[in-house]
């Protein structure tokens, strides 16, 4: 892609994730994304296709940088294991108790769409979430830990909980109690690996 044409697409999924986040992807025109970009629709349309495409590119262009904001958290952390884990849900309440904050992208946009299950964002959104998973099932495989893909699945049910739950109630001690809970779940599996490795 020329540099130029990389640049304007850009411009366009930047300014329509500030829309599709702030008010939601169905509140949300093309005509409103290409005047927050400062260009006509039909450059917009030059670049995608629809405006699914481009809510689609909204979510791609979180991806990356939400898995790596998230194990930062973790791999910044202190202490055990579950420490770490308790971090990442610590900063999940931090982010609930800004007022800007609005929930998670994917989350939002599966709720918006679920009368639409072949929608190129759900496959998005489900990529990402398998992602982030993979990523503490890595961690959890590298500590020792039985059983790391279910312990990871159990985690993501928490953490996509917890951010469901903040956004219900707009409380961000749900984000801290599902910290509490992550703790439990890492501190009982390593009891009982310690264990096992005894007998």
């Amino acid at each position: 892609m020329p540099k130029n044409a990389a640049i304007t697409r850009n411009r366009i999924v930047a300014a329509a994730s500030k829309l599709f986040y702030g008010h939601g992807i169905r509140a949300v025109s093309v005509d409103d994304v290409a005047a927050r970009a400062g260009l006509t629709k039909r450059t917009l349309y030059y670049h995608f296709r629809s405006k699914d495409d481009l809510i689609a590119a909204y979510l791609a262009a979180r991806d990356e940088p939400t898995i790596v904001i998230v194990m930062g958290w973790m791999d910044a952390a202190k202490g055990t294991l579950a420490d770490k884990l308790e971090a990442v849900f610590a900063q999940m309440a931090r982010l609930g108790r800004h007022p800007k904050w609005r929930g998670c992208g994917f989350l939002r946009t599966a709720a918006e769409l679920v009368t639409t299950p072949g929608h190129p964002a759900l496959k998005a959104g489900a990529a990402h979430k398998k992602k982030l998973e993979a990523e503490f099932a890595g961690r959890f495989a590298q500590a020792g830990l039985d059983a790391p893909e279910m312990r990871a699945r159990q985690v993501m049910l928490l953490f996509d909980g917890a951010f469901s739950a903040m956004l219900t109630h707009r409380d961000a001690s749900y984000a801290e109690a599902a910290g509490q809970a992550a703790m439990d779940l890492v501190r009982g599996e390593k009891v009982r690996v310690v264990a096992k490795r005894r007998a």
